[in-house]
């Protein structure tokens, strides 16, 4: 599988059974050691409309796609998460709980990774774009990529064996070239902003959306809506960025709406879910 597809599967645009069901795998089967009966996966995702064949069929490509594990208990099928999904949840668990709307730490460094490829790795080359894209990069020209701040790649970049290809350095912009101008010339700040704007659009409301009488339901959208607008900001310098950027109204609503929801969400999992421990 290729990384930008574990993206996609994060965060897809549409509604979308495989993008929830990350969100659904990464509040309640992440780091607890279970496994959830099929079925009432199957009761949980019919409050957000999703059919249990679209259910079944997500949990199959997911555990051909080694994300999931079956465990049988009798005529039940129970799921759980394998290492390589642990590892895809986390990721997505940092960017939705611990990454800010900007970055007001900024020292002034750029991560810069430069890299060249023979013709014939053209799949290798795809994948590097992804991964760095992923992991918070834009092209600047060619094969010259750049991140604000410091940023360590290698693990990131490691799986490629690309070394003898790629190189990273630590820069600062001088002479005719300034940090605003790298903002200006690599990232779609409109793009970002886009994003943003599309989750208040969605959730900055009233009323509320209409699954708002449903917790659980609402906090698997919300979660899902949120990585979606987060996933590929890469948080650029606050200084860089326009007045009124909605990133941060956005961050307020969805940490206002996850406190308010988590709680009452938690409630109906608890009465909803079967699960055996691993």
């Amino acid at each position: 599988m290729r990384f930008e597809d574990e993206g996609e599967q994060i965060a897809a645009t549409s509604a979308r059974p495989q993008s929830l069901m990350f969100s659904f795998l990464g509040i309640y089967v992440l780091d607890r050691d279970v496994a959830v009966y099929s079925g009432s996966i199957i009761d949980v995702f019919a409050r957000l409309g999703v059919s249990e064949d679209a259910v079944r069929s997500t949990l199959s490509r997911m555990a051909r796609r080694d994300l999931l594990t079956r465990h049988r208990r009798g005529r039940k099928a129970y799921f759980g998460l394998t290492e390589h999904a642990v590892e895809v949840l986390r990721d997505g668990r940092r960017r939705v709980r611990d990454t800010g709307a900007v970055n007001r730490d900024w020292d002034g460094t750029w991560t810069v990774v430069a890299f060249s490829l023979p013709n014939d790795r053209a799949d290798a080359r795809h994948d590097l774009r992804s991964r760095l894209a992923w992991a918070g990069f834009a092209s600047l020209q060619g094969g010259l990529w750049i991140a604000p701040g410091t940023k360590d790649v290698a693990e990131a970049l490691e799986p490629l064996e690309l070394d003898d290809h790629v190189t990273t350095l630590q820069a600062r912009p001088m002479g005719l070239t300034g940090s605003a101008d790298l903002v200006r010339r690599a990232f779609d700040i409109d793009g970002i902003a886009d994003r943003y704007q599309a989750f208040l659009d969605q959730w900055d409301t009233s009323p509320p959306p209409a699954v708002a009488d449903d917790d659980l339901a609402c906090q698997i959208l919300l979660h899902t809506d949120w990585l979606q607008a987060v996933r590929w900001d890469p948080h650029l310098p606050a200084e860089h960025l326009p007045e009124q950027w909605p990133a941060i109204r956005a961050e307020q609503v969805f940490r206002l709406l996850d406190r308010k929801i988590a709680r009452g969400a938690a409630e109906l999992a608890d009465a909803v879910l079967d699960e055996i421990s691993l």
